[in-house]
């Protein structure tokens, strides 16, 4: 009787695609369908009847909607904002996550309850409760604006710089809500950093800085990776984004309807795929550039 013996690269492979083999057939069962049906909806004009859905095709039709009509005009400024907002609120949250983690990982009392107060905001973040707290003013850092120093920043700085920083400012809070997750993939990647390996550095004369940038940091690329993707897909499927308030707004509207909706979502979907790509270009591992 013959035995085929499994290659360790195989077996890996098999690992790795049982994995991901969940989330595909998932995504083949509940959202194919509806993923093809939005690209359709993207290239027709739509018209809901008592008796269903009418469909005429009208190829880019919608897409030139979107960049030469009024009616797309606010999409675009939501979209253009929303990626200003990207480029400061990704670093921070990363940032504000990895000082997190490393306070976390520190032997101290109780370590596990202020682990779950951090990762509390990731169940109970949804849009109504960010909104409510948005609209009570407990969103932001109020401390910013009774010192006067957002007025200095709107004075000194550029309307195109200054709108986004602002608005991080006026949003701090929400803004640290969306790090729960990132902050407990951190503290995975800490505790599995050798402690020998500090206890070498400490000998050598190294101090707490330097371990952190020498150390810490260079075991944690690939995590800072994966958070930033995962920061990025999160930001943009927020449900109050104003991007996606905006698609939800012309999916209703009489001028537009399902059809530039759908264009709309697909324009989006492409832009952050874009900023996606560009991420995973930039940490891409030096193998993939061919480097020794």
């Amino acid at each position: 009787m013959m035995r085929y013996k499994m290659t360790r690269k195989l077996r890996e492979n098999l690992i790795g695609y049982s994995f991901i083999g969940i989330w595909i057939i998932g995504f083949g069962v509940f959202m194919l369908y509806p993923f093809l049906t939005s690209m359709i909806y993207s290239m027709s004009n739509v018209r809901i009847l008592g008796t269903g859905i009418e469909l005429n095709f009208v190829w880019l039709e919608n897409f030139r909607v979107i960049f030469q009509r009024e009616e797309g005009f606010a999409f675009v400024e939501a979209l253009v904002s929303f990626l200003r907002e990207l480029v400061f609120q990704v670093p921070i949250i990363i940032v504000f996550s990895v000082m997190i983690a490393v306070l976390l990982n520190q032997p101290i009392k109780g370590r596990g309850i202020f682990r779950s107060i951090f990762f509390l905001p990731v169940v109970i973040s949804s849009g109504p409760v960010i909104n409510e707290l948005v609209s009570q003013g407990a969103g932001g850092a109020s401390f910013m604006e009774s010192y006067s120093y957002i007025r200095i920043i709107q004075d000194t700085l550029n309307p195109n710089l200054a709108g986004p920083i602002v608005a991080i400012f006026s949003e701090i809070i929400i803004i640290f809500w969306f790090s729960g997750v990132q902050i407990l993939i951190f503290l995975s990647g800490l505790q599995k950093i050798d402690r020998q390996i500090y206890e070498a550095a400490r000998i050598d004369g190294a101090g707490a800085w330097e371990s952190f940038w020498k150390i810490t940091l260079p075991s944690l690329s690939s995590l800072i990776f994966v958070n930033i993707i995962y920061t990025i897909v999160l930001l943009a499927t927020f449900s109050e984004n104003a991007v996606i308030v905006s698609i939800k707004s012309n999916m209703f509207n009489i001028n537009t309807g399902y059809g530039v909706a759908s264009a709309m979502a697909w324009v989006y979907f492409a832009v952050v795929m874009g900023i996606v790509a560009l991420t995973a270009l930039a940490f891409r591992p030096k193998r993939w550039r061919g480097e020794r």
